[in-house]
This record gives C-alpha cells, structure tokens and sequence, in this order.
C-alpha cells in the first residue's frame, strides 16, 4: 500500500474513524484504524469497537493499492504532529509502514488487514430516510439529554425513531424526564417504520453532522442502522426490547398554562443552582402565584432565593424540581420562548412551543420537605 494525502484532509478522516475505536481492548485490532487504499484514488479509514463502525471515505494519490490496520492513537499522534504538508504513508509486504512529510519520518509496524473484523452488512437497495443534516442534528441535540445511563434497561439507553408517512418523530425517556422531537419531512416514507438508536452511537452522529442543508441519508434494517453523512458512514447495531410509551406520560391537561422567555428562566435558576453541587444535592424550590415565580434552594451551604416574572396566571402552586433536568430541557428548547403547563404539586412540568408541536419536554417533580 503507498498513498500520499494533504496532513489536514488526513488529520480530520483520522479523528473521524477513531471515535469508533476501543480505547482499552483484550483485541489489539480493535485499538487500530483499517486503512484501504484504492486504486481509484479513494481511501477509507475505519474505525471498529464491535458495537459501531465509522467509515471515513477520503481522496488521495494512490500509487499502491493495498490495505493495513495501524494503531489509532499512535498513528492519529503521528499525523497531529507532522507540518501541515502532503504526507506520504507505505507498507511493505512485511507490514513495516513509512510515514514521511517534510524531513519527519516515523517507521511503525502494522497488522494484517485480513485479521480486522468485518463491519456489519446494512440493507441500502430500499429508499432511505433522507433529512438536511442540520435537521437531523438538532433533532439528537435537543432530545438526547434525556436517554438513561441505566443498563438495568438498554433500550432507554438509546433514542426512539419513529417515521410515520411524513412524520419523523424522536424520543428519549430516562425514568425521570422525556424529550421529543418532530418534524416533518419532505418525502413520505416507503413504510412506516420505528427503531431505537443506542445514545453513544447518536452522539457520534450529532459531531459528525453540519449545520448544513446537505442531506443526511439513514438506513434501518432488522438489527442495525447505516447513517450516511457526506463521505462518512456510521453503522451501529439497534437497540432491542419494548420503549417506553411515552405519549402516555404526557399529560391530556393542564391547571395553568403559562408563557416564559427561555434564557430569562435559565438564568433565574441558574443563580438559585448556585449553592448546589454533586455533593450538596438539593431541590429547586418552585413558587408559582399569580404571575410571579418564585425560585429558592436550601443546602447545607446556605440558601438561594430569585424572582422572575411569566406571562399568565397560576393558582398558588409550589412544586419542587432538580435543577438540572430543568436546565437541561429549558437549554434544549430551539425557541426564545416556551409555553410551561402545570397540573399539581406531584405532576410532571411540560414545556412546548407557543406554536405547533415540535417539541415536548417534561420533568418530574421531586417531593419537597417541608422548611
């Protein structure tokens, strides 16, 4: 194998396809990046950890077509730290590999190419869901916050898809709060479909997307899912078992319905979350009269206390909250504004937009002790 590639253009498919390699594994391979090289002037670095693949796909001087797996770290170190010139990369037949640029020359010995475990096969003849990346992106962004860390339940660990006709919605539930996201798309689907993404898998889909309205195309099969984005391709097994149904959890009414500006709201509590911490955990005190909100927490550093003013009126209501599923929901919100609705002292909170449906957030409360 002998190719040549500008260091930037290297650099970058490098740090791409090492997201998906094992860190730590009992497989040496699986600490390595598989480099292919075609004669057609394309090469492909990828990234395996057994769970999630990443395909870079880049265009370089093939001079040699071949193939070889190189450490990851050591060869992502390697590149990093060569001068922002073409970099020439071969391998020998005895696997010794030659990486020059400038006067740097690194000498490293790769593994068989044939040793590398084999991506999973992902069913692309059927039309994908197809979606602008930007869409796509802020639709994990402002959902993914909510998927549980807890394994005693996977599936709650990833995000449901769901695509009905035109409709694309995407949900995360953790036992304590949801997100959903919707949206809808510019072609109908070819069928009505509905699969769980694993979190880690998304989060590695959301920093490859761009703001862009270059299309995002996704394809579901039986276990796995094929995500296609640009030159790079990301395939990660799906998430077994029955998701939550969580249009049952959000309440059909509410006592009071109210509107708040976002970054207003995220401040107040902000400056009351002050006093707490991982180890000071503690409760926002919420105060809803009339149209006045009262914000307060107590820890055993001492006490917070702030105001903010909402449009609407609410019947005395106090109900407390952790902060941090509050920001969480309130920082997710795509709006400068939020319609808030409220049923009791031990029903969950509900964020929407003014207008439409295209997002739903909801926090549970937590039961507060008396002063």
């Amino acid at each position: 194998m002998q190719f040549s590639c500008e260091k930037s253009i290297l650099q970058e498919a490098i740090t791409t396809a090492s997201r998906a390699v094992s860190s730590k594994s009992s497989i040496a391979l699986l600490e390595g990046l598989l480099i292919t090289a075609e004669g057609d002037g394309h090469l492909t670095l990828c990234g395996y950890n057994m769970s999630m693949g990443i395909r870079a796909n880049i265009s370089a001087m093939v001079s040699k077509p071949g193939s070889a797996v190189l450490n990851a770290r050591l060869f992502g170190d390697m590149i990093r730290k060569l001068p922002d010139d073409v970099v020439f990369v071969e391998t020998n037949d005895n696997l010794l590999t030659t990486v020059r640029c400038g006067k740097a020359v690194f000498n490293l010995v790769a593994s068989d190419a044939k040793e590398f475990p084999q991506l999973p096969e992902v069913e692309t003849s059927k039309t994908p869901i197809t979606l602008p990346q930007h869409m796509l992106k802020s639709m994990i962004s402002q959902t993914i916050f909510a998927v549980s860390d807890n394994e005693t339940k996977p599936v709650l660990t990833g995000c449901l898809f769901e695509l009905e006709g035109q409709q694309l919605n995407v949900a995360a539930v953790d036992g304590y709060r949801l997100s959903v996201r919707r949206e809808t798309l510019d072609s109908p689907a070819e069928e009505n479909t509905k699969f769980v993404v694993p979190g880690t898998a998304l989060r590695e889909v959301e920093r490859i997307l761009t703001e862009t309205d270059e299309i995002a195309e996704i394809y579901p099969d039986a276990r796995h899912i094929l995500f296609r984005i640009g030159d790079t391709v990301l395939i990660t097994r799906l998430l077994e078992g029955e998701f939550l149904n969580y249009r049952a959890a959000i309440p059909a009414d509410a006592s009071a319905v109210i509107t708040a500006d976002v970054r207003q709201l995220i401040t107040s509590i902000e400056r009351v979350s002050l006093i707490v911490s991982e180890k000071l955990k503690n409760p926002v005190r919420m105060e809803f009269d009339g149209d006045l909100l009262k914000l307060s927490c107590i820890t055993a550093i001492g006490k917070s206390y702030d105001e903010y003013q909402y449009s609407g009126e609410v019947e005395h209501l106090e109900i407390g909250f952790n902060n941090r599923y509050l920001l969480d929901a309130l920082r997710a919100c795509p709006s400068d504004t939020v319609r808030i609705s409220l049923k009791g002292s031990l029903n969950p909170i509900v964020f929407t937009p003014e207008e439409g449906d295209a997002f739903t957030y909801l926090v549970l409360p937590v039961r507060l002790k008396a002063e």
